[in-house]
């Protein structure tokens, strides 16, 4: 291997770039730099992943949308990120401090530090790893060379696999002029479903969903499923935006979903894309909907709750932000609920402690006070209401440790 300062390289690009980089050997990180100040590194839940990348370069993206690079050269590797090209909202933020333990006390700085990360195309990214792999490596590679390398697709699949196997989108473009444009009405009963924030009636229907044919929207067949997922991101996150979710908060979902896309080569990868952000949408929306017909103040209610989560969330806030008083915000929101704002602010809070559960490596303590509870017996008495068990039982059902 060349002499080449590899410390020199990484604060050169990390300058460049405006994003973090690192310098591992092996699994030891031995050089950091960053132009923002974090107090944790937002690659922490994400690591092992990363540095299980083989090639010379490679990428991950984070279910959150953020994207990391990495170059090899022997036993060294250079980790660049995270970027974007779409920023997170604070809970996404925070729910990401909290994979990465950082301390309550910095929590505003790690969120001001990530929102200060300079916006990138992943291609440019790509780049920077093309450059800095020519230097290491010497090899020259372009951005044709590079490939998908994404864990979370793959767990992707799993998920979704048995439910849809036998309903994949059909794609094909020798179809018949007969068959082509009979979507009408099948985009009409799935956007149906995300207004109303309906997954059990999503689900059944999808388990009888006739085959789908859409019209000819490019003559490339990967291009044309691209553009397919384009337009039903376009019209289900404006379907949920009548369901009572946020515009912004839908249209930048969409945004992302859309992006991720564009990095995909995999039919089979895009097809559980899209299924998944059907889902996702639908599941938004039906966690905001309390009725068949929820009023705005509901709906306001209800945003509020989703996007305070990791937060003690009182009625006296609640009631603040919307100009109540507090005792008008809980009478108004029972009669048109039938349920108690405090009782639906702890379901909120036991559905999110059931994902964290399930789905990272944290305890119940950290939970417990990520979700703003004001101990843990608070917590596990309130779980054991409103999930029929204790944190550790409920987790043991999906073999976490």
């Amino acid at each position: 291997m060349k002499n080449i300062d590899f410390e020199y390289l990484c604060t050169v690009i990390g300058n460049l770039a405006g994003v973090p980089i690192r310098l591992f050997r092996g699994k030891e990180q031995i050089f950091y730099h960053a132009v923002v100040s974090l107090p944790k590194d937002p690659i922490l839940p994400y690591r092992e992943d990363i540095l299980s990348i083989n090639s010379h370069i490679g990428y991950y993206i984070t279910p959150e949308f953020y994207y990391y690079g990495i170059v090899r050269s022997g036993d060294l590797t250079i980790a660049i990120g995270p970027s974007m090209q779409i920023g997170s909202d604070d809970q996404t933020l925070k729910e990401l401090a909290f994979r990465c333990d950082v301390p309550q006390a910095d929590m505003g700085e790690f969120l001001t530090g990530m929102k200060s990360i300079l916006p990138l195309p992943l291609d440019s990214i790509l780049q920077m790893l093309c450059a800095m792999n020519y230097v290491m490596n010497e090899e020259k590679l372009g951005l044709e060379d590079l490939r998908i390398y994404e864990t979370e697709q793959r767990e992707l699949k799993e998920q979704t696999e048995e439910l849809f196997a036998e309903h994949q989108l059909d794609t094909e473009l020798d179809a018949g002029p007969q068959e082509l444009h009979n979507t009408l009405a099948l985009e009409q009963t799935i956007l149906n479903f995300v207004r109303r924030g309906d997954t059990s009636a999503l689900r059944d229907w999808l388990k009888k969903m006739p085959a789908v044919r859409p019209g000819i929207l490019a003559k490339d067949a990967l291009r044309q499923l691209k553009n397919t997922f384009i337009v039903t991101a376009t019209l289900v996150s404006r379907s949920a935006i009548r369901g009572g979710m946020e515009v912004n908060e839908a249209l930048t979902l969409s945004d992302a979903y859309i992006q991720k896309c564009e990095l995909l080569n995999s039919f089979e990868c895009i097809t559980n894309l899209q299924y998944c952000m059907i889902f996702d949408y639908t599941e938004r929306v039906e966690r905001l909907r309390l009725g068949r017909m929820p009023s705005k103040f509901v709906l306001d209610v209800t945003n509020y709750v989703r996007r305070h989560l990791s937060e003690p969330i009182s009625t006296e806030k609640i009631a603040e932000s919307m100009f109540l008083s507090r005792s008008r915000l809980s009478v108004k929101f029972r009669e048109e609920t039938g349920v108690t704002l405090t009782d639906f602010i702890l379901r909120e809070k036991t559905e999110e402690a059931k994902r964290l559960l399930r789905y990272t490596e944290k305890s119940a303590v950290a939970i417990s006070n990520y979700l703003g509870f004001s101990s843990q017996s608070h917590f596990s008495r309130v779980f054991k209401k409103y999930a029929g068990c204790q944190p550790n039982e409920y987790r043991k059902r999906y073999d976490r440790p």
